[in-house]
Order: structure tokens, then C-alpha cells, then sequence
């Protein structure tokens, strides 16, 4: 089998970077190459695309799935590299601007798709992709251009939120998952007196603080019905609801390791993998980490039940697109990049993806071997709620999650308070966003 790049970490700069990683010269497809899956082989003459992508801890998954294509499309090598994921909207953006990016980019989602879409950086799709047409107009949303309506990715995943638990532990301490917000600070009191940290959270990256707080409050503000006003303009984030669902965050503080505000999101992970956490509030995409970092740890999951004056009388998961895979428009072997893409669109890549990577795909047909995925999807079809911030706040500046994350960062050192927080979103959303009501 061919030998790949399994991963560049972006630690000593972008351009340099970027100017290592130059794609191979042009050849041409063989006319008439399909979609198929890899068992329809095709001949071509011998190409090499380069993948970028943000997911540095899925560098071997990826090899995998990508070893299926290059088995049934003859010639083809692919180069999946991988960057850290803090800084590669910057490395991808610089590669995106020259002439030594990617074949195929992982790309984010909803607004922070805009900036390439805007600059004429990515091929539109819908003509070169029929399968797009398959996938739920709810998630395709993630990869639509915001001004013209036509879709530059084929989405990755769909993310979901939930409350990760190590399951010894829990055992140790004669606990349940809880059913009740009362049920639910019992158990992380018992937690904390047994001399565990009970929720691992890595405040020190700004960007984890938004997905705890709807992990946690979603129930609090009402989910999917203050989406709903708040884009009508019927509420802002100062209402009440809102501001006291941050406040749930600063509530519970104390069951978070000491100095939060300094712990990296990767020492989180690192805490709830070695057993130092019982708990780790947080999106499905950690699960194939946690399942690599301590395969002999048993993990559940659960939903955090609705907080005291929710107003949502059930739990919620709450989830969005989480990006796709897009096809560089100055990349010099856009037709082999197409045809890679068009099987990014299967049925057959959306299992290997589901399987490797241990996430959601949105292709139809998908099924879920892995006990928790299919428990967390379940929990999802039957209480959903969205990543406000994320699905709708992030077409402009400052992006709504920035503001969030950095407030929260400053309740927990204790210069900010939940209004203040709240005014701060507002009052930073209020530059570019206008109600559609």
C-alpha cells in the first residue's frame, strides 16, 4: 500500500508550512471516471492529491478510509496532512490565497465557510455533486454560501453535545446518571469529596466554553424556541432566560478543576482519560479520542437534565454541521479532486467515516455500531436542540462563540458577571447581525 504523510503540526508557522506542502503537478482523469464506490475501479493516470485537515488526532483513521479509494482507483495517491486545529483557518487561508494549498480542504461551516466562498477560493458543487442533493437541507445549510445559495462542501458530520462519564469511577462511587438538576449536582458533590475533579473543561482555549455552556444551560434559555426568537428579534441575549443560563455555567464552577481559566482544552482530555475526571462535558467527536488515549476505560454518556426554571421540561441535545470537504479552486487536478469528492458523498465513505472517526455522518444510509454513538443519535432525534452561537452568530465580526467563550473566560476569573456577559454578546452581535423578524 502506499505510503502517506500521516500528519504536519502547525508549530513552526504558517507559511512555512504551507510552502512544504505543495501539491504535485497536474495530470489529467480518465474520461468517464464515476461516483462509484471503491469497488467500481477506474483507471487513471497516476495523480497525488493532498487533503488538509484540522483533525491531527484522526491522521491514521484517515489513512484507512483513504487506503479503500486508492485500492479501487488505480494511480491515485492521496496525502492526507493534518495541522492543529487552532491554527489552520490561517494556514488554510494562505494556502487557499498561493498556489501551494490543498487539492481538497476540510473547511468549517456556516460563517466561516463565507471568507473562501466570498474570495472565489472554492468550486461550487451542486452541479459536480448530484449526491448533495441526498443529504438533509438542515445540515447542507453548514456548507451554503450565505449570499448566493449554492454549496461548496460535501458535509463531514453532524456534532452532537453530551456529558461523557467514566464509568468506574461512577461504579467506585455507587453513582447513576442523574435525571434531575438536584439528582445531578448530588452526584458531582460525591465526586468532588472523593477527591476527584467531577467535570474536566479546558478554559484556557476560549473556543470549548460555548459548548459547555449549552452542554450544561441549552435547557435553561429554551433551545430551539430562543433560536427562533431571538432571530425574529423578539428576544435578545440580554433576556433573562439567557443571562440565566450563563450563570448556570459560573454555578458550577466549582466542579471544575482549580484555575479552569489556565487548563488547556488538551490537559482536559488528558484529566478525563487518565481518571483524574469523572466527567467531561462535551461534543460526540471526542469519543474516538477518548476510545484511542484509554481503550481500556468504559465510558457512558448522558444528557444533563434541565436546570432549575428550564425552560425546556426535557433534556436537550443540542448539535450542528461541523464543516466538509471542499475542492481548492486553483488546485491545478480539480478533476481527480472532484471524483474524490463525489465519493465523499457515498454511502460507502459515510460508513468507513462513521466507523473510523466515530462521528455522525449526514449521508443517508449511515448505521452506528458503537453503542454510545447510537445512544447519543437517538437522544438527538428525540429532544434536539442547535448550537445557537455557532449555527447562527458566526457570519460576521466579532463572531458570537468568540465573544461568548472570552466572557465566560473572565467569569471564571471573576472580572465579568453573567449580565455583563451577556450585554457583551449583544451588544458584539449587534455589529453585523439584523433580526428576520
Amino acid at each position: 500500500m502506499k505510503r502517506r504523510i500521516s500528519a504536519v503540526v502547525a508549530a513552526l508557522g504558517a507559511l512555512a508550512l504551507v510552502a512544504a506542502c505543495a501539491p504535485s503537478s497536474s495530470t489529467q482523469q480518465t474520461p468517464g471516471q464515476t461516483s462509484g464506490g471503491a469497488t467500481d475501479a477506474v483507471n487513471t493516470e497516476p495523480v497525488t492529491l493532498t487533503v488538509w485537515s484540522w483533525r491531527t488526532e484522526d491522521v491514521d483513521k484517515y489513512n484507512r478510509i483513504f487506503d479503500v479509494y486508492e485500492a479501487a482507483h488505480e494511480g491515485v495517491t492521496i496525502n492526507f496532512e493534518a495541522f492543529l486545529n487552532t491554527e489552520y483557518n490561517q494556514i488554510l487561508t494562505t494556502g487557499l490565497e498561493g498556489s501551494d494549498g490543498p487539492d481538497v480542504a476540510q473547511v468549517r461551516a456556516y460563517g466561516q465557510l463565507q471568507g473562501w466562498v466570498e474570495a472565489g477560493q472554492l468550486l461550487a458543487l451542486d452541479d459536480l455533486v448530484p449526491d448533495l442533493q441526498n443529504i438533509d437541507p438542515t445540515v447542507l445549510a453548514a456548507a451554503e454560501g450565505h449570499k448566493d445559495g449554492k454549496h461548496y462542501s460535501v458535509p463531514f458530520a453532524t456534532q452532537t453535545m453530551t456529558m461523557f462519564y467514566n464509568k468506574a469511577i461512577f461504579d467506585d462511587l455507587g453513582l447513576t446518571e442523574p435525571t434531575t438538576w438536584d439528582e445531578f449536582i448530588a452526584l458531582n458533590e460525591a465526586i468532588k469529596a472523593s477527591g476527584i475533579v467531577p467535570m474536566a473543561v479546558g478554559a484556557k482555549d476560549s473556543w470549548v466554553l460555548p459548548i459547555v455552556h449549552d452542554t450544561l444551560a441549552a435547557t435553561r434559555y429554551g433551545g430551539l424556541d430562543f433560536e427562533a426568537a431571538v432571530l425574529s428579534g423578539a428576544k435578545t441575549f440580554e433576556d433573562p432566560d439567557y443571562i440565566a443560563s450563563i450563570e448556570v455555567v459560573k454555578s458550577v464552577q466549582s466542579y471544575m478543576p482549580d484555575d479552569v481559566a489556565g487548563v488547556a482544552y488538551a490537559d482536559s482530555q488528558l484529566l478525563f482519560t487518565s481518571g483524574g475526571a469523572a466527567q467531561f462535558p462535551g461534543g460526540i467527536y471526542e469519543l474516538a479520542t477518548f476510545q484511542t488515549q484509554a481503550p481500556d476505560m468504559e465510558i457512558g454518556i448522558y444528557q444533563v437534565p434541565p436546570t432549575p426554571d428550564a425552560k425546556s421540561a426535557t433534556a436537550l441535545t443540542p448539535a450542528w454541521g461541523d464543516g466538509g470537504y471542499a475542492v481548492n479552486a486553483k488546485s491545478a487536478k480539480q478533476a481527480a479532486a472532484v471524483e474524490l469528492i463525489k465519493w465523499m458523498a457515498t454511502p460507502e465513505f459515510g460508513q468507513l467515516f462513521a466507523d473510523e472517526i466515530k462521528q455522525f455522518s449526514p449521508i443517508p444510509g449511515v448505521t452506528y455500531d458503537d453503542p454510545l454513538m447510537a445512544e447519543a443519535w437517538a437522544g438527538f432525534q428525540e429532544h434536539p436542540s442547535a448550537y445557537l452561537l455557532l449555527v447562527n452568530f458566526r457570519y460576521g465580526e466579532p463572531m458570537g462563540t468568540a465573544v461568548l467563550g472570552e466572557e465566560i473566560q473572565k467569569i471564571f476569573l471573576g472580572s465579568q458577571d453573567a449580565a455583563g456577559a451577556a450585554a457583551a454578546l449583544q451588544e458584539g452581535v449587534s455589529q453585523w447581525f439584523t433580526p428576520n423578524g
